[in-house]
């Protein structure tokens, strides 16, 4: 064979190879990431800098707190509710909110039972073995 037939037989065949380079590429994802992840701390700020949102739907009031609850059912409670100097016993169901009373004596907001020591159950457990 000659050179010239070489050469047109191996032409069609840089023809069909892929071309390289043609995806959007790391840089293009790192740019992508970059974008996402800015939208979101972007977003979180506007959020925490609007009124009456916060880390859970609601920022706390200082003339509105719960003292207590308890659960009546699956989506009713009972709830003491503090409203300035006033206490309010309230039902809460799915669809609505009432008010069943006006607390003549405040209640006084208890304190959350300690948590066990975690040490010491972890020590009763091996020993118990």
């Amino acid at each position: 064979m000659n050179a010239s037939a070489l050469l047109l037989t191996a032409a069609p065949a840089q023809g069909l190879a892929p071309a390289a380079g043609t995806g959007p590429g790391v840089a293009g994802a790192l740019l992508a990431l970059a974008l996402v992840l800015g939208l979101i701390f972007g977003l979180s700020w506007l959020l925490k800098r609007m009124p009456g949102a916060g880390a859970g739907g609601l920022r706390p009031s200082a003339q509105l707190r719960l003292v207590a609850a308890i659960p009546v059912g699956t989506k009713e409670r009972v709830m003491v509710i503090q409203v300035g100097d006033e206490q309010l016993l309230i039902g809460v169901a799915a669809g609505a909110v009432s008010v069943l009373h006006h607390l003549p004596q405040p209640l006084q907001a208890e304190a959350p039972p300690p948590l066990p020591d975690f040490g010491a159950m972890l020590a009763r457990l091996r020993k118990g073995r």
